[in-house]
């Protein structure tokens, strides 16, 4: 008797910032297709260093996020039918490999956002039509594509509101749900174990990271409707205080695509009143400012490793180690700017206003490069991604697209008044300063003697001393902005 042929084609499904089965296209696509083998492959061609043609390397943050991520994915792939395949080695050929085990003749992805790994793209689908397999791809998980938002000239949008309001009138695409059943493929392909990948250090240093986050699609919707349910309409109001949780705390997930950005929006406007709740519409402007940063990415790749304003290449930044280990360890002198980079250190995350205080606290009063600053940010933020992580550095030390002013120095005394009223953010980083009262937290050196022995406070020895006194470091950070105006 003849054996049955099976008739059902194979579809490797390539996984990479999209870590859901929710409003997944390509594997939704897979699905209806036939049988689905879902793949992640850690890239060893990556390098240590995110500029200069490398692949997007991930840091030892994101790599704790990325572990606990794919274990939650697989765990739902495996539910599904169909279990997640780890791979290590370079993409090209780790598909081309499995597409020969399994016998697939199509590869579903979402295509990247970055420059770098859309060329890696290119080259696997060159490489598969040579073999007869086709790479089917979909739309990156973005709520407007690259290219989509032009202006009237049809010239890239180089300020955000303009591109905001080109945006607003344009459709943002249906998400689609998850499929009920995978089928798997006729034979098991190898793989590696979860825990060979070494993505999680031996040597537990994000110990604080277990505490604070919860990795994973049904973690990241369950945080979604918590923050819509109960803090979204107070956003706009209190997005910037550090003391309160006033955040959405959902960059990591939406970085690793454990939300669907489309989801997202869709929910916000059809279930809030869009742009009716200011929290709602602060908030969608978030969302867009995220596409904003991938947009300008992609237009101008240069910006990854060089500054959007080219004057900036000759801005007399200062190399100073010591320093720079003092902003990184958070023990500058300034009370808000070292707890926020403890905060950072304890939990690979802070509050976006923290983030540009510290930023720039760094590239404006000790007039360290912004690319030192990015650099220490991807290898400890959990949601470190290329454009926003760029986007964010080149704006605050003013030589992005849509820059602050470089005249713009923040005080990091009157931010820590305004945005940590009460002193509880630092009082919670910085335990040594906690004893003192709400008046002297943010300038223990203006602090009487007596309040600071009444608080424990030998400042050189439990605190710091100020590395510098803002007002003499802002002139000089003046002085050095205009010497490249000239």
């Amino acid at each position: 008797m003849e054996k049955d042929v099976d008739t059902h084609p194979t579809t490797i499904v390539w996984y990479r910032l999209d870590l859901r089965t929710d409003d997944h296209r390509p594997l939704e696509y897979a699905a209806q297709r036939g049988r689905v083998v879902p793949v992640y492959i850690i890239d060893t061609t990556c390098g240590s260093d995110f500029r200069q043609e490398q692949v997007p390397s991930i840091g030892k943050a994101s790599q704790w996020w990325l572990h606990h991520s794919l274990r939650s994915l697989s765990q739902t792939l495996e539910h599904l039918g169909s279990p997640l395949i780890l791979r290590v080695g370079h993409p090209l050929q780790v598909l081309g490999d499995l597409c020969q085990e399994v016998g697939a003749d199509q590869i579903a992805i979402h295509e990247s956002t970055d420059p770098v790994s859309q060329g890696i793209e290119d080259s696997l689908d060159d490489q598969l039509d040579q073999a007869g397999i086709e790479l089917i791809r979909f739309s990156p998980d973005m709520l407007w594509t690259v290219g989509s938002v032009l202006s009237g000239a049809a010239k890239p949008y180089q300020v955000f509101t303009p591109f905001w309001n080109r945006a607003c009138k344009m459709h943002v695409d249906e998400p689609i749900c998850s499929p009920t059943m995978l089928l798997p493929p006729v034979k098991s392909p190898e793989q590696v174990t979860l825990c060979s990948l070494d993505l999680v250090d031996s040597i537990d240093w994000a110990s604080g990271f277990r505490d604070r986050w919860s990795p994973g699609e049904p973690s990241a919707k369950e945080s979604f409707s918590k923050f819509v349910a109960e803090r979204i309409d107070q956003y706009h109001l209190c997005r910037d205080q550090m003391s309160e949780q006033g955040w959405s705390e959902l960059s990591a997930p939406i970085h690793f695509g454990e939300l669907s950005v489309r989801c997202m929006w869709h929910t916000l406007t059809e279930n809030q009143s869009g742009n009716e709740n200011p929290g709602v519409a602060a908030y969608l402007r978030q969302l867009g400012w995220r596409d904003f940063a991938i947009h300008l990415m992609n237009h101008f790749p240069h910006t990854i490793d060089l500054p959007f304003r080219n004057q900036f290449e000759q801005f007399p930044w200062v190399t100073n180690n010591e320093h720079f280990l003092k902003w990184k360890r958070g023990m500058t002198g300034y009370p808000v700017v070292d707890a926020a980079m403890r905060n950072l250190w304890a939990e690979g995350w802070m509050p976006n206003r923290a983030r540009m205080i510290v930023a720039s606290f760094l590239c404006k009063d000790l007039l360290i490069s912004w690319k030192e600053g990015a650099d220490w940010f991807w290898d400890t933020l959990v949601d470190a991604d290329l454009a926003n992580n760029t986007f964010g550095w080149q704006w605050t030390a003013g030589c992005g697209a849509d820059a602050a002013p470089y005249f713009r120095v923040f005080n990091p005394v009157c931010q820590g008044k305004k945005f940590d009223p009460n002193g509880d953010f630092v009082r919670r980083w910085i335990p040594e300063l906690a004893a003192l009262s709400s008046k002297d937290i943010h300038t223990p050196w203006e602090a009487s003697e007596q309040a600071l022995r009444n608080a424990g406070v030998v400042l050189g020895i439990h605190y710091p001393h100020r590395m510098v006194d803002h007002a003499q470091a802002r002139v000089a950070a003046l002085d050095a902005y205009a010497s490249i105006s000239r």
